[in-house]
């Protein structure tokens, strides 16, 4: 084989140098694409069962959990008990919880009697709440005030980060109160929104109420303390 010339030498390493650059600068792309990738695999994190007692019906093929604790990433479900048909499948399955029924996920709380959580593809999908009320609560970032709502029925929908407030709903920010009949809040966001029920009769059914207290400011301790002047009105109580 004839030997390279000293110019031919240089352009061959220039060349192999520049394919080296390339290999580096896709492989970073690859890894600042794959950020959104590693947020995605959070959402799905294993799932982890933990119960202090057990009942399977082999015949039925249903489970029963008691004191039971079903938790992945941040979202994390406890209750007195947990019913489910086919045992430990998480791949397309219904579990019913009740009693005592906590739901904590994205900074958020809820608490009902019961609670339907759905499980699609290993993963938690959605949750219904219903109580006599059902509660949420959220702390409200950068203030003193918390979200705070109940209703009938509460939907938590995890993919968008969403709780639909059905029936009796009501929804204060910890100085201002919003009623309807159907409340949507942005859990991520902190934004909601009020819309009319598709089923409800026209009138006063269907309208929103929002009440606004005077005086009260984000974080002040009219708009906290329990023992203010202006207390906020009893979410349970029938609009004036």
């Amino acid at each position: 084989m004839a030997a390279l010339s000293p110019n031919a030498t240089t352009k061959r390493l220039v060349t192999v140098l520049s394919l080296l650059c390339a290999l580096l600068l896709l492989q970073g792309n690859r890894s600042a694409s794959g950020a959104p990738a590693a947020k995605a695999t959070a959402r799905s994190a294993p799932i982890t069962v933990d119960a202090a007692a057990t009942e399977v019906d082999y015949r039925n093929n249903a489970i029963l959990l008691r004191d039971v604790t079903i938790s992945q990433g941040d979202i994390r479900v406890q209750a007195d008990e947990a019913r489910a048909a086919g045992g430990l499948n998480f791949e397309n399955s219904r579990w019913t919880f009740s009693g005592n029924v906590r739901i904590r996920a994205e900074g958020g709380s809820l608490t009902s009697d019961r609670a339907v959580v759905s499980f699609a593809n290993n993963l938690i999908d959605r949750a219904t709440v219903t109580g006599k009320p059902a509660a949420f609560e959220q702390a409200r970032g950068g203030t003193a005030d918390a979200a705070r709502g109940r209703a009938e029925t509460i939907i938590y929908e995890t993919a968008a980060g969403t709780v639909s407030l059905l029936d009796s709903a009501w929804l204060s920010d910890g100085r201002n109160e919003i009623r309807g009949e159907r409340l949507i809040y942005n859990i991520r966001d902190q934004r909601v929104q009020a819309r009319a029920r598709p089923d409800s009769a026209a009138g006063e059914q269907g309208r929103v109420r929002i009440i606004i207290q005077p005086g009260a400011q984000p974080g002040s301790q009219s708009a906290t303390r329990p023992d203010a002047q202006t207390p906020p009105s009893d979410p349970t109580a029938p609009p004036p």
